[in-house]
């Protein structure tokens, strides 16, 4: 087959992603790659829920603890490693599989990031001692004296804003005035979304964290607590604790809940964003063998369709 697929398996954290890939990829008989920025980092297992040694061992996987958390990285360069590496298996297999709940980093790679300008460091570093001063309130009421009509980012995620606040003040344009169209890839891309019931979703994300709990998510995040300020690290499940650790006062309870709720809304804005995608095809997520079918009624003759028996 000379046409190449990539199948973009998408959802809600806790949704059950990781399990479908593993079953796709075996009934397709491909590799793995992920686009979940959380698990790039080789040193942080527990608070990401990165794959099991046995989940790796069953599929070769790409881009799973591959940095460590004192490099700097970001989406775009994520787009070329990715671009690279693909078209290194692309001559081995016709398929793969890309799954992880970073739409940013999905959206590196299905669409193509554009290349933004210079940044003045001098802005920036006004803009992170206001930030660590003042609070995130601070870099929230700067955004809407810039904010344009239909212009919408986490307004809740200081890095968003920060990154969105020092484009603007160093270039006096807004960030849409520099993206690009969508690039054309040489592989076609299939979504798939996978939905759940609510309740479930969180029922599974408040399991999940008891148990990170239980399996050492607190005695982790004190073995890097001293690079709290990391970039790799400023995400759920990590901040929280070092909260607890820095103020001691706090109910270590409370931070487990904290943890669950910040969770909780992660999942609410990753549909938020997905539902904004009219290519992703939703399925039920515990549709396996539908979802199965589905992607070998659109690549067509590949080959993994089960034989026919001969009657």
């Amino acid at each position: 087959m000379n046409q190449k697929f990539l199948i973009s398996i998408l959802g809600p954290t806790c949704v059950g992603k990781t399990f479908l890939s593993l079953f796709l990829a075996e009934k397709l008989k491909t590799e793995i790659l992920s686009c979940d920025s959380r698990q790039f980092y080789k040193e942080l297992k527990i608070g990401t829920s990165m794959p099991t040694s046995e989940e790796l061992s069953r599929i070769s996987h790409h881009f799973i603890g591959h940095l460590s958390i004192h490099q700097l990285y970001n989406a775009k360069l994520f787009e070329i490693d990715f671009l690279k590496r693909i078209s290194k298996l692309f001559t081995k297999y016709p398929i793969l599989i890309m799954v992880g709940g970073s739409s940013l980093y999905e959206k590196a790679v299905t669409e193509g990031l554009s290349e933004f300008p210079e940044i003045r460091f001098d802005i920036r570093n006004h803009l992170i001692y206001h930030f660590k001063k003042k609070g995130i309130s601070f870099l929230q009421k700067e955004f809407l004296k810039f904010k344009k009509s239909g212009e919408s980012i986490d307004i809740d995620n200081p890095r968003r804003l920060i990154r969105y606040l020092e484009i603007v003040q160093s270039t006096g344009k807004n960030p849409s005035f520099f993206y690009k169209k969508k690039k054309k890839r040489d592989f076609v891309i299939l979504k798939i979304g996978l939905k759940m019931p609510k309740y479930e979703i969180y029922s599974r994300i408040n399991n999940r964290v008891n148990n990170m709990m239980k399996i050492g998510l607190l005695d982790e995040a004190r073995l890097y607590y001293h690079y709290r300020n990391l970039n790799s690290l400023q995400t759920i499940g990590y901040k929280e604790i070092f909260e607890f650790f820095s103020n001691g006062k706090n109910d270590f309870n409370k931070s487990i809940e904290k943890i669950k709720k910040n969770t909780r809304k992660y999942a609410k804005r990753q549909l938020t964003w997905y539902k904004k995608d009219t290519s992703i095809v939703w399925f039920d997520a515990k549709e396996k063998e539908k979802i199965l079918n589905f992607i070998f009624k659109i690549v067509g003759n590949t080959g993994f369709e089960p034989v026919t028996p001969c009657l």
